[in-house]
């Protein structure tokens, strides 16, 4: 008997090797997004495919083998242990399978490949989950445009529900709040908390993208249910690319000053990752770390994402079964 519906779990991607050729195939797809770049095409495709394409991969494969992983990406790697630990949950809690599959927006398994095997599975109701819980045009809005370029040749469509965001969701803050009191237990103690979200241009928000609104209220809540007061925690954004303003406060100039300062104790977490990946751990555990304590800064200690700990299954789970229902 076919299940009453299947999940799709996407997430943004990741090149296949830390080679400049397996890079430069990556950047070419993910940056050739008009959801990401914005350029127009005629100004934008000299710059990346005659400047960007040529510099930038031997230099992003570097960063990339410095983190790879023994079973390949850190981001594909968590995916596949976020999507198996989701299934048992949901087998668990229904009595039966119900498929979950991963895709990436860029890259592979692609949104083909996993749309073949919830086909294979016999679900005619297919929820997508992008690992976004803050909603921007450059991420779930690439989701939702990706599975409709995917879709296009299906001569049958399944019925589709799609989670937009879950930047408030108690589960969600529950979850972050427990990583961040079980490192404090862990250390022995509190440094000033730095909450570090993926950036994106200013022009974007200006324009109506809502998620430097939904990163706010995620910071709000988390410092909230920790509890903490003014001066004790900082929201900043990191990975900004280009020359165009982006989000600020920028984290790299947030975290050289707070070395400057002679900060004693720094704590980052980075909530706009469901998964650890290039820009948690090379850029914010080792490039930003570097930056904060040449500074001058003391003690720097880096929180995980998410990834598979039980409280972000558990809150995957309950987003599911809100969702679904009725199905």
């Amino acid at each position: 008997m076919a299940a009453r519906y299947g999940v799709l779990l996407v997430n943004l991607g990741t090149p296949e090797a830390p080679t400049p050729k397996a890079v430069r195939q990556y950047l070419g797809e993910f940056l050739g997004d008009p959801r990401v770049i914005d350029a127009p095409r005629w100004l934008w495709w000299p710059i990346l495919h005659g400047v960007i394409l040529r510099i930038r991969p031997p230099k992003v494969a570097k960063a990339y083998a410095s983190v790879w992983q023994e079973e390949g990406s850190p981001l594909l790697a968590i995916g596949r242990r976020q999507q198996r630990a989701l299934r048992e949950r949901l087998a668990t809690q229904h009595g039966e399978p119900v498929p979950v599959e991963l895709a990436m927006t860029y890259g592979k398994p692609s949104m083909e490949e996993a749309g073949l095997k919830l086909r294979e599975s016999g679900v005619e109701r297919i929820l997508v989950v992008p690992l976004y819980p803050q909603f921007s045009r450059t991420t779930t809005g690439a989701v939702f445009q990706r599975l409709a370029k995917a879709l296009e040749p299906c001569p049958h469509l399944p019925e589709l529900r799609f989670v937009r965001d879950y930047h408030d969701h108690p589960d969600y803050i529950a979850a972050l709040a427990a990583s961040v009191r079980q490192h404090w237990e862990t250390q022995g103690d509190r440094g000033r908390l730095l909450m570090s979200y993926h950036g994106i241009p200013k022009r974007y928000v200006d324009n109506g993208d809502p998620y430097a609104r939904h990163c706010q209220k995620t910071s709000q809540l988390l410092a909230e249910e920790l509890g903490l007061g003014e001066g004790e925690w900082f929201q900043s954004y990191q990975s900004r690319f280009g020359r165009e303003e982006w989000l600020k406060p920028y984290t790299d100039e947030t975290l050289k000053g707070w070395g400057a300062d002679k900060t004693e104790c720094v704590d980052v977490i980075s909530p706009a990752f469901a998964a650890d990946c290039l820009e948690t751990l090379e850029e914010i555990d080792a490039e930003n770390r570097e930056y904060f304590q040449q500074a001058g800064g003391g003690r720097y200690r880096y929180i995980p994402a998410l990834n598979d700990r039980p409280e972000h299954v558990t809150m995957l789970a309950n987003l599911v079964e809100q969702h679904t229902a009725g199905w």
